[in-house]
């Protein structure tokens, strides 16, 4: 029986990744010792494509790809990832409000501003992951695929850069493609360059932000790639039907909750929506009957989907404190007070603390579906996946 190609997607979400980490790290646990990595196609977005290059530079030992990661999270300094530093942070700043000034007279000159300064994790990055590695790995057969997703400011495009097989086929749907490349750190930087928050990355021919932002079918990439069974590690804690409550509200919204409720809206809900719309395509097809199925240009995807089982922004809230000074205060100036504003912080918060409640939350997590996972892995059959590339 054909062997199905399993993908990988790890999704963004800044330092929400860390997650993602935890959920590795068990399913390391779950394989044998010297085993390559469990999945054919690995796609990343955002700060998931750290994880997803760091998974495919290390591809022929999976736990040691894996434990090159959790050091990485587990020992995370928020001035790895950008500047913390008063004049670091006094000068982006003051570039910010300059720029904003000088744009309103049509200077353009100033345009290339952030909120803040991300060149220690290029430094960072350009000492740590040998991107070459990338191709040895896929000749070798140890992996089929890897992408990393940007956003296109100019085009308005998402652009999966893929690295693969050579028989992979690039794509093009409506505002969104697949564009075959050798995988950089600088299409990493793009993938996780936050709105507003990291500078926008030049790549070939535009300038590009986080790769969540109109990633309306961020599913679609694996398929294309070759996956035909998907497993999913976001970083969104799923609110089940009749969970939530809308509290009544009178004090107008911060910016910081206003930038955090945005966030949300780029990196989780577009997970949410594909997945949504996988589970009705495959109820669809279960209606029809499976001797007309081979003329119907559908055919039905196993996705596991594995989410934080608590509000990340809750345990955000707890190590605002470890933010160095300059940041809180740069914050506190957005509206990040006690209580409010967590939510935005949770995808800054780069720190040791926060990164390590987040990697032992996905360790239980996934430890606790250990079955699942390994049945997932190991079920073998024909392949059925549900082409959402379409």
């Amino acid at each position: 029986m054909k062997r199905q190609k399993i993908g990988l997607i790890l999704t963004g979400g800044g330092a929400r990744a860390a997650y993602q980490v935890g959920v590795l790290k068990a399913i390391a646990e779950f394989m044998p010792y010297r085993a390559h990595i469990p999945f054919d196609i690995v796609c990343g977005t955002s700060a998931g494509s750290l994880n997803t290059i760091t998974l495919a530079v290390n591809a022929r030992h999976f736990r040691k790809g894996v434990r090159y990661l959790h050091n990485i999270w587990n020992n995370a300094h928020v001035s790895d990832i950008y500047r913390t530093d008063v004049l670091g942070v006094a000068t982006n700043s003051g570039r910010w409000i300059l720029g904003l000034l000088l744009s309103m007279v049509g200077i353009k000159h100033y345009n290339r501003i952030s909120l803040l300064d991300n060149r220690p994790l290029r430094t960072f990055l350009e000492r740590t992951l040998p991107c070459e590695l990338i191709q040895q790995n896929i000749d070798d057969g140890l992996v089929h695929a890897v992408s990393v997703t940007a956003s296109g400011y100019g085009s308005g495009h998402s652009v999966t850069f893929y690295q693969g097989a050579s028989d992979i086929k690039p794509w093009k749907r409506a505002r969104r493609l697949g564009v075959p490349t050798q995988l950089s750190i600088q299409h990493m930087l793009a993938s996780s360059a936050i709105p507003f928050i990291f500078p926008a990355v030049h790549v070939n021919r535009e300038f590009f932000g986080d790769g969540s932002m109109r990633q309306i079918a961020p599913i679609s990439s694996a398929l294309h790639l070759g996956a035909e069974r998907v497993l999913v590690v976001g970083v969104g804690h799923q609110i089940l039907d009749g969970q939530s409550r809308r509290a009544k509200i009178d004090s107008y919204p911060s910016l910081a909750e206003i930038g955090g409720h945005a966030l949300d809206s780029i990196f989780i809900d577009g997970l949410e929506v594909d997945l949504e719309r996988l589970q009705r395509i495959n109820r669809t097809i279960s209606m029809v009957p499976e001797e007309a199925r081979a003329t119907v240009n559908l055919q039905h995807i196993e996705a596991l989907v594995i989410t934080p089982s608590q509000p990340l922004e809750k345990i955000a809230e707890r190590h605002i404190a470890h933010l160095p000074w300059t940041i809180r205060l740069l914050l506190r100036l957005v509206g990040v007070m006690r209580g409010s504003g967590a939510n935005l912080v949770s995808y800054l918060l780069f720190d040791k603390h926060y990164c390590r409640a987040l990697i032992d939350l996905g360790y239980q997590d996934a430890f606790k579906r250990r079955e699942e996972i390994l049945y997932f892995l190991e079920q073998g059959g024909t392949a059925m996946c549900n082409d959402l590339s379409q």
